[in-house]
């Protein structure tokens, strides 16, 4: 499997005021509607003391995945897109 990461560090996610779960990316002018929640990972009660608290989301939109990153201590974001290559699996005969 090959997996690609492409970071838009002057993206901005735009979140559900009532769950704080992610609702739109905006990046190089598009808006793109989060269309389903794949993962949360919650790290406020472990994490490493560099980095601070964060919560993690798996998000697809368009038919595209991103990792979205949000670090509680200053409250910013980091969106990754994450493209898996199709063909990758090998079948077993």
């Amino acid at each position: 499997m090959s997996i690609t990461h492409v970071s838009q560090p002057s993206a901005m996610v735009a979140v559900d005021g009532a769950s704080g779960r992610p609702r739109e990316i905006r990046a190089h002018g598009e808006r793109l509607a989060v269309t389903a929640l794949d993962a949360i990972r919650d790290e406020t009660a472990a994490y490493p003391p560099q980095t601070g608290p964060r919560r993690v989301f798996l998000v697809r939109s368009h038919e595209r995945r991103y990792r979205l990153v949000n670090l509680l201590r200053d409250g910013s974001w980091t969106v990754e897109e994450i493209s898996i290559a199709e063909g990758s699996f090998s079948r077993a005969a």
